[in-house]
Formats: C-alpha cells, structure tokens, sequence
C-alpha cells in the first residue's frame, strides 16, 4: 500500500531531523529502505522536491544535501553557515538580507521565486 505524501513527507523530516548534518537524497533513502525496503529513488526525489517548495526544507545546492528548515521564513531569507570541516548547518533568520537582494535584482526584472544564502566556512567548535 501507497503512503499518502504528507505521510511520506513526514518521514523524510523524521530522517532529517534525526541527523545532526546534512544528509544526500541517497543517504535519506537508505534510511527509509530499513523500513520499507520498495521505497525507490524517484518517491524521495519527489518528497524532498515537495518539502523545499513548501519551505520546510532547504536543499543546500553547494553540497547537494538537504536539512530540514528550523526557522519562518515567511518574510526573510534563510542563511546556511556551512562548515566545511565538520559538515554542520547553523540555520539564520536573515530578514535583513531580503530588501539588499530585491534590490540588487529588481533593475533587470528579475523576479526570484526563493531566497536562499549558503556561508562556508569554519564552525566555532572546529575553528578552535
């Protein structure tokens, strides 16, 4: 039997928010496939799709990897601090970053559908 896809999103995020650091669409599905082995390639792609459309999760493009969303960015930016060295997202609410990228975009009509900042760099932990 079919999972419905709220249901199927719902797992996702338990596998996401389960995880401490970034995880790949692959390494999400081979935590699904422990419990339901069927499950193929193309549902997570679908769920995941799904899930960064509606904002509660964020596919991080430099590393192709997703985590889930931890804040509201209903009117601001989410920024990703990436390090590079232990693989760990610290998520921040960059409501003052919207009105800077609207304008650097609005003189060529340029219209973006999402906001997203990536920053890598060095954790503080591994920075010490």
């Amino acid at each position: 039997m079919r999972k419905r896809a709220t249901a199927r999103q719902d797992d996702v995020l338990s596998v996401l928010n389960a995880c401490e650091r970034p995880l790949t669409a692959y390494q999400i599905l081979e935590e699904l496939q422990a419990q339901e082995p069927e499950i193929a390639p193309p549902t997570v792609y679908r769920t995941l799709s799904a899930l960064t459309e509606q904002g509660r999760a964020h596919r991080l493009e430099s590393i192709r990897a997703f985590v889930p969303c931890r804040c509201n960015h209903a009117e601001s930016v989410p920024v990703l601090a990436i390090c590079e060295d232990c693989g760990a997202v610290e998520e921040h609410d960059g409501s003052g970053v919207l009105q800077h990228l609207t304008k650097l975009t609005d003189p060529g009509a340029f219209r973006a559908k999402r906001h997203i900042v990536e920053i890598h760099g060095q954790c503080r932990t591994c920075a010490s």
